[in-house]
């Protein structure tokens, strides 16, 4: 098999002293996000939603296959189908599915069944991970390492609309198979998140958390 093409990269070094700047204040700007369950209705630019998707389709993936979907959901009807579907499979999962220990961890999040802001929040995007792919002729294309790549274009896609100034929260009801049913999306591609995104409300509360430091998430050898 034949390789290429190829083309130069395009990479400048920069200063080591504009290198640390520029790490510490991504990470600065990064610790401010924060998972969002209160939202405005307000709507969202489409083209800040677009870039942002724009910028998760950058992402790295097994043999550049890049096995994702993103649907974009702003109709209040699709929006009240999917939380009406979601609840249901929590429902589920608070009364029956989830053990006492996870109960008791998800406690101090404040967290239930209920889902409002899946019909409040302006903006829904659905995320698919892709199986495989088909030609025009109806051929059969295996995607590798899909859950890797669709996990690295999402967190792409998460810190992107952080950096445009919009409020996001990852839900995953499970199952999820729903989301195929109302969005009409076909039998390769699987429910991978269901990413809400907006402003928060005015009077938007967080739970008060904590993240590891960098000696229990890290190790230099």
């Amino acid at each position: 098999m034949t390789p290429g093409p190829f083309a130069p990269l395009n990479f400048h070094p920069l200063p080591e002293a504009e290198m640390q700047e520029r790490a510490a204040a991504f990470y600065a700007h990064l610790r401010s996000r924060r998972s969002v369950r209160d939202y405005s209705n307000q709507p969202v630019p489409q083209d800040v939603i677009e870039n942002c998707l724009l910028a998760a389709g950058t992402a790295p993936s097994g043999a550049n296959k890049q096995p994702w979907h993103f649907a974009v959901v702003r109709d209040p009807d699709v929006k009240r189908r999917i939380r009406e579907a979601a609840e249901e499979e929590e429902r589920a999962f608070y009364s029956q599915r989830a053990s006492e220990a996870w109960l008791n961890d998800l406690a101090p999040l404040g967290t239930d069944a209920n889902k409002p802001f899946l019909e409040i929040a302006p903006c829904l995007i659905a995320i698919f991970s892709q199986s495989y792919l088909l030609d025009d002729e109806g051929q059969k294309h295996l995607n590798y390492y899909v859950i890797e790549s669709v996990g690295i274009a999402t967190g792409f896609l998460i810190a992107a609309l952080h950096n445009a100034g919009l409020a996001c929260l990852t839900h995953t009801p499970s199952p999820m198979r729903f989301l195929n049913d109302i969005l009409g999306r076909p039998s390769n591609e699987r429910p991978f998140l269901l990413l809400v995104v907006g402003y928060p409300a005015d009077k938007a509360q967080v739970p008060v958390i904590t993240k590891k430091p960098l000696s229990d998430i890290a190790t230099f050898i």
